[in-house]
């Protein structure tokens, strides 16, 4: 008897509006095994969307990111962008990574709270002093990282306008017609390489003097695309998610009062409220960033084939009951939830250390707004790789 065809389901789920799980993440993880998804570009994929499922496949080295340039990835995009580090193994992956990563131990992240916190007070002061309401996507959770990241990397801030439509392009899921979608990724390369030149002939104490430094000191550690690329995806990377989740964070909290009540009352209890908030909010629209097994694996009760992709699907995984019990809950006494928020294994989010200071003094900064309320539905992203507002009207009481 010949076996029944395995089922394959559209993908993706998430609606772009809000920030809700689909159901359909709840029946996957009940079901056995991973299940079999077709995105609207690409082959079928495994989707993981149980926690311990999603880890191993972060985690395990028999998973490539750089396999996929020989396949045609799953993917919610017509177009296919280089990828960068992101679509590298070691040791490319681990030869790129630890030029930058010394940036970002919490050590050095830590020295830079107090920049951190003073930018945040900076922009709730002229939030204040333009009255009692304000776009807090524009007025507050865009500038927060972009001028951080600016600092850090090199980049003049004025230019943050350009940023943002740079990275809506580029984390664009249909909004860009494939020429767009490379006109948008050249102009950035092209801005990035003129302030490369620039840092080059003019030397100063930030990141992107200190990667051209290490590519003249040995060309075959950085090549002069892998710099530009690095710089970008930095810039990037550096200030999209953060400014996402700022939001976020906010229409979480006073969508739940009694929650944004108990930040109130104890502000310590704020490095615990973004860890479970990072574990609560499934950021992700889709899955992406697929890994290919370079030989079969078991995965649970699924034998991945050898050359067979798979998608860990970040937020299920993080409200996987099993893991964390009452996972629908926003509990800020988890402790040390284990959350995927940041990813795992090789491609662990680099900036992880800095997005946690930013957060963490976003929401004490928000704290200092009384009544901060949301003043109308936000507006939100569509056609985007994340989900968040994109203008969040909020309103507080003068003081």
């Amino acid at each position: 008897m010949t076996a029944a065809p395995e089922r394959v389901h559209d993908y993706p789920f998430n609606r772009p509006e809000g920030l809700d799980l689909a159901p359909a993440y709840r029946a996957a993880r009940t079901s056995p095994g991973m299940i079999r998804v077709q995105l609207p570009f690409g082959e079928p994929a495994w989707l993981a969307t149980r926690y311990e499922d999603a880890r191993f496949v972060l985690g395990d080295r028999r998973f490539s990111r750089a396999e996929a340039a020989e396949h045609d990835e799953p993917r919610v995009q017509y177009h296919r962008g280089s990828g960068g580090i992101l679509a590298m193994d070691p040791p490319d992956h681990t030869r790129l990574r630890v030029l930058v990563a010394s940036a970002f131990t919490v050590r050095r992240v830590e020295r830079l709270r107090p920049r951190v916190r003073e930018i945040a007070e900076e922009l709730i002061a002229d939030m204040r002093a333009g009255g009692t309401t304000a776009d807090l996507v524009d007025s507050f959770a865009l500038p927060l990282p972009v001028r951080v990241i600016c600092e850090l990397l090199g980049v003049p801030a004025r230019d943050q306008h350009l940023f943002r439509e740079w990275s809506d392009g580029l984390l664009s899921t249909a909004a860009l017609t494939a020429e767009e979608f490379s006109r948008n990724d050249q102009e950035l390369s092209a801005y990035m390489a003129g302030l490369v030149a620039q840092r080059r002939e003019e030397p100063a104490d930030d990141l992107m003097s200190a990667l051209i430094a290490a590519r003249a000191d040995n060309v075959d550690r950085l090549t002069e695309r892998e710099l530009v690329e690095l710089c970008v995806g930095v810039l990037v990377a550096g200030h999209e998610t953060t400014a996402t989740q700022i939001p976020n964070f906010a229409h979480v909290l006073l969508s739940q009062p009694d929650r944004f009540a108990e930040l109130r009352a104890d502000p310590d209890l704020i490095p615990a409220a973004v860890e479970e908030l990072m574990r609560f909010v499934p950021l992700g629209a889709t899955s992406a960033f697929a890994r290919y097994a370079t030989e079969d694996v078991q995965v649970g009760e699924v034998v991945v084939r050898k050359g067979e992709a798979v998608l860990a699907a970040i937020g299920s995984a993080n409200h996987d009951e099993t893991r964390f019990p009452d996972a629908d809950q926003l509990r800020f006494d988890r402790g040390g939830t284990g959350h995927l928020g940041f990813g795992h294994g090789a491609h662990h989010c680099l900036g992880a250390a800095l997005a946690r200071v930013e957060l963490q003094e976003a929401l004490r900064a928000l704290l200092a707004l009384p009544g901060l309320r949301e003043a109308g539905q936000p507006e939100w992203k569509t056609q985007m790789l994340v989900r968040g507002p994109r203008k969040m009207p909020v309103t507080w009481e003068a003081q």
